[in-house]
């Protein structure tokens, strides 16, 4: 299958996800409404879970993409630290999955797929992909830290330099996912700006 119809079946997937639980959701709906046969949906996800799975995946992928692009934006480094925690709680407010994701709270309403691998017999590499290791909230914390630390790093860094900088990193991130769940009157960029020091190394 084209990597375009892949998309069109989980296009499909998360708008019946807006519409109703996933235990509501069929897959002869899914199929139908991306044009394709359910036989064709079942060889590319395998299963309903396969589907959920790929439909995880693929909101991960998309959330850090959005840290890629706040980290890499021009600008001073707190600004740049200041963007991915905004972009964190946009994410988590637009996207349920994202914020599921984030915070590690499912509900019923949503497919939520174990964190590990499970067994896959998939020849489909993207399929084989989403059947892996799932991203847990504590490995997105570590994710973000870990990429904002790469963007923000200067040439020559000390070590105790960089050993703040990851701290500063993994306080941003982790009072974005608070944000999440317990929004600020002021929004988070105000917040995030009270804790960042006043240089961060660029």
């Amino acid at each position: 299958m084209m990597p375009a119809a892949r998309e069109s079946l989980l296009d499909a997937a998360g708008t019946a996800l807006a519409r109703r639980p996933w235990a509501a959701v069929r897959m002869v709906d899914v199929a139908s409404a991306a044009g394709v046969s359910r036989q064709t949906l079942y060889n590319e996800f395998g299963s309903k879970e396969g589907l959920g799975r790929a439909l995880v995946r693929r909101e991960a992928d998309g959330y850090l993409a959005g840290v890629e692009r706040a980290l890499s934006a021009l600008g001073d480094p707190r600004e740049r630290l200041t963007a991915t925690a905004e972009w964190t709680t946009a994410a988590a407010g637009e996207n349920a999955l994202v914020r599921a994701m984030l915070t590690g709270c499912w509900g019923a309403w949503l497919p939520a797929p174990a964190p590990g691998a499970v067994p896959s017999s998939s020849v489909v590499p993207a399929q084989r992909r989403a059947d892996g290791p799932l991203p847990t909230p504590g490995d997105f914390v570590t994710l973000v830290r870990d990429r904002a630390v790469a963007a923000l790093s200067g040439p020559g860094l000390a070590r105790a330099e960089a050993a703040d900088l990851a701290r500063t990193c993994e306080l941003t991130v982790r009072l974005a996912l608070s944000c999440v769940a317990a929004p600020p009157e002021g929004g988070v960029s105000e917040l995030v700006r009270t804790v960042l020091p006043r240089k961060l190394t660029a």
